[in-house]
């Protein structure tokens, strides 16, 4: 097979204790999965069930942060406020759908410390114009991730301490406890809507605390049991 020009490069993310790395199809994301974010964002956490959007997959917006060094990502443009929003990434292994609740954890190839990069005040806009939130979230270096620990060796990741620092100071700390749907309960909704295949990652939310990031900014993501990312803003 012969194309009019080269395809887009499959974005590759490493693997801990693998020379292999885990090719990136598809990127899900959920809106307002903590309770305190949800209020922070004006919205009743105990109303909605849980809603997606997606990020591209191209090497464009998937930032990989290699293990033990920063990445820089640019300040997009047409945003004068440009949010943080810490996650849990869950990386799919095998695909399915309408998985149920219980087989949810046998999907999951593992975990990883991602940043839901957001042009607020465009999200904002297009919210209120109740217009797709493609230029608030799906913009190019969008999505830092780190190293993917497999499942394997974590175990199921139901808890754990969720934090950001920038430039040193703490800014969004939580437990992956407090998400509203668990890990499973967003695979097994997701996969009522679509079907899952092994490479698609899911960004499971953020806790309160978002804010604005300018240039010179330096992010430090953690999550418990994972490896930390640590993404400057240029």
């Amino acid at each position: 097979m012969s194309f009019v020009f080269d395809p887009v490069t499959v974005v590759a993310l490493p693997v801990a204790q693998s020379k292999d790395d885990f090719p990136v199809r598809r990127v899900y994301c959920v809106g307002r999965n903590y309770a305190a974010h949800a209020r922070e964002m004006g919205f009743d956490p105990d109303r909605d069930p849980p809603f997606f959007f997606c990020k591209p997959n191209d090497p464009e917006s998937v930032v990989p942060v290699p293990v033990g060094k920063a990445v820089s990502i640019p300040y997009p443009p047409l945003t004068k406020n440009y949010h943080y929003e810490i996650e849990l990434v869950v990386a799919i292994g095998k695909g399915g759908k309408d998985i149920s609740v219980a087989d949810a954890a046998q999907h999951i190839f593992g975990y990883a410390v991602g940043l839901d990069m957001t042009r607020r005040d465009l999200q904002i806009k297009m919210r209120e114009q109740g217009r797709p939130w493609e230029i608030g979230k799906a913009f190019d270096y969008s999505a830092p991730v780190g190293l993917i620990h497999p499942i394997q060796t974590t175990g199921e990741l139901n808890g754990g301490d969720i934090h950001l620092t920038v430039n040193g100071k703490t800014v969004q700390q939580s437990n992956v406890t407090h998400l509203i749907w668990s890990v499973s309960e967003v695979i097994a909704n997701l996969s009522t809507l679509f079907e899952l295949k092994a490479g698609d990652l899911i960004f499971t939310g953020t806790p309160d605390g978002v804010g604005a990031v300018v240039p010179g900014d330096v992010m430090v993501a953690n999550i418990d049991g994972l490896t930390p990312i640590t993404v400057n803003v240029k």
